[in-house]
């Protein structure tokens, strides 16, 4: 793990650590052990799934804007992706839906553990929707390109182009890894990452 200090950074409460990563370097599993170490997780891509399932908030006016891409299951996301990916502006209105929604949740996050110590917004966009200037630390999990390649190629419905253009959308993993805080690599046993998450929660729990 690597830990850059941000000299700009203040402790607040609570002390809000933004997790993000790129498409298959293992945020899912790094934001599930924090949850093990007692912090609480907003998980912005949970949040949309939820939005987006049967009987979603978001499924009306989703289906209004995309025609045909919703059903009894809620959202049905392959039809959609298919829609708004490598399109600007398809994906610009959807997000115009999306985001507000998913904003708005984490703002009840944030009241609802008001007194905790430290929290932690799992945000695949961080940097690149600017939620990287409303958290105190950033914790960027990376994992070697060829590990990330197998395993995002494993999920359903993925291909090479695909993984191609979601890629486009996200800053580069040097980059990330280069604006943050504490570096998650994840290409190590599964008890090595959990060590580094251990280490990022204890530097901001009271003393």
């Amino acid at each position: 793990m690597t830990h850059h200090r941000r000299p700009g950074s203040r402790l607040r409460r609570p002390f809000i650590i933004g997790l993000t990563g790129s498409i298959g370097m293992g945020k899912s599993t790094a934001a599930a052990m924090f949850e093990r170490e007692g912090v609480p997780v907003f998980d912005a891509d949970a949040e949309v799934h939820r939005l987006q399932g049967p009987g979603g908030a978001l499924v009306a006016a989703i289906e209004a804007r995309f025609p045909g891409t919703t059903g009894a299951g809620g959202v049905d996301r392959q039809k959609l992706g298919a829609r708004v990916l490598g399109n600007t502006h398809e994906l610009a209105a959807l997000e115009a839906i999306v985001h507000p929604a998913v904003g708005k949740a984490q703002k009840r996050f944030l009241a609802r553990h008001r007194a905790r110590d430290v929290v932690v917004l799992d945000i695949p966009l961080l940097f690149e929707k600017g939620g990287w200037r409303r958290v105190g630390a950033i914790a960027v999990v990376s994992a070697p390109a060829w590990m990330q390649r197998r395993r995002v190629m494993r999920r359903r419905g993925m291909t090479a182009a695909k993984l191609k253009a979601i890629r486009r959308l996200q800053v580069p993993d040097r980059v990330k890894r280069s604006r943050a805080d504490f570096i998650i690599e994840t290409g190590r046993p599964k008890s090595e990452t959990h060590r580094q998450i251990r280490f990022i929660a204890s530097c901001f729990r009271a003393r």
